[in-house]
């Protein structure tokens, strides 16, 4: 069986600057993807400091030929599975291959949950939106609509008022704003309609219960983030929800400041702790777990040198 210092699982930002730095440190690391990045369908990367704009394949690029450059390795496959062993960790690929690892950090990242609207599958990150910072400015100054999902849709409105003037709020069936943020929304000249969207055709018309229709630029919806937690349930790591005040967001892996989750010798890294880390974020945290999970295989090394 193969046996690596470290297998990643997942290759996005995370698990390739995970990669990197412990490549750089000397480790044997095997990184496998399966090639489902989260943003595929988002044109372009954001707010990511010298690389603002880049096409999100083409950063991935770019990093998996860097941590390449430094002896890391890689697999195209799906880990259905890890388990402990003596020596650290088993895990098992899609095509029934064991591998072995000292240690294992784990980027797999989140799954966005949308409502079930007929015309909405398949279309976030294109003229479905859910992230202000990450799509504002693509959008700016054209009609937008926001289709509530939360009880949090007036925050989320006061929020994307910063890019447009033109925004209406679809509230699909949540609770409508409270008497304070009624009044904030109009005074920012939000219209609120009490509907609900029954279908969102390709040319972004939406049609309402109601029997009328609505045409904007770009539809915004807030999603439920789920984490790809299935390799940490089996291993016994801790799931949490995630709150926004009185408000469930998602689940996401418990873990340390520093990536460590419940199980020793795993480490995770990027959207599937953290929900709300951009892909600059996810990046740093990725680096800050792979120079985690080296110092820690430095005092193994020296606790087996010393027999």
């Amino acid at each position: 069986m193969e046996t690596y210092d470290v297998i990643i699982v997942g290759g996005g930002p995370a698990g390739l600057a995970g990669a990197l730095t412990l490549a750089r440190a000397r480790r044997s690391v095997l990184v496998i993807d399966n090639g489902t990045p989260r943003n595929a369908a988002a044109g372009h990367v954001h707010n990511y400091l010298t690389r603002d704009g880049t096409p999100p394949a083409e950063l991935l690029a770019l990093g998996r030929a860097e941590v390449a450059g430094y002896g890391g390795l890689f697999v195209t496959g799906t880990a259905t599975a890890a388990k402990a062993s003596d020596a650290g960790f088993t895990v098992t690929l899609d095509d029934g291959r064991l591998l072995g690892a000292r240690r294992l950090l784990v980027t797999t990242g989140l799954t966005d949950e949308l409502p079930d609207i007929p015309g909405l599958a398949g279309r976030l990150g294109d003229d479905v939106l859910h992230c202000p910072y990450c799509h504002g400015w693509e959008v700016r100054d054209q009609a937008i609509g926001i289709i509530a999902t939360t009880p949090m849709v007036a925050h989320q409105a006061l929020l994307w008022r910063q890019w447009t003037d033109d925004l209406v709020v679809i509230l699909n069936g949540q609770p409508g704003p409270t008497e304070e943020e009624a009044a904030q929304l109009k005074a920012r000249g939000v219209k609120l309609i009490d509907d609900r969207i029954t279908r969102l055709d390709p040319d972004r018309t939406a049609h309402l219960a109601g029997g009328t229709t609505l045409t904007r630029d770009a539809w915004v919806a807030a999603t439920r983030m789920v984490a790809r937690d299935g390799l940490l349930t089996d291993l016994g790591a801790e799931i949490e929800p995630v709150r926004m005040g009185d408000h469930v967001i998602g689940t996401a892996v418990k873990a340390d400041p520093n990536g460590a989750t419940t199980v020793p010798g795993v480490w995770v890294a990027g959207n599937i702790s953290d929900l709300r880390a951009q892909v600059i974020v996810s990046a740093a945290e990725g680096l800050t777990a792979g120079a985690m999970i080296n110092a820690d295989l430095a005092m193994e090394d020296a606790r087996l040198a010393m027999g």
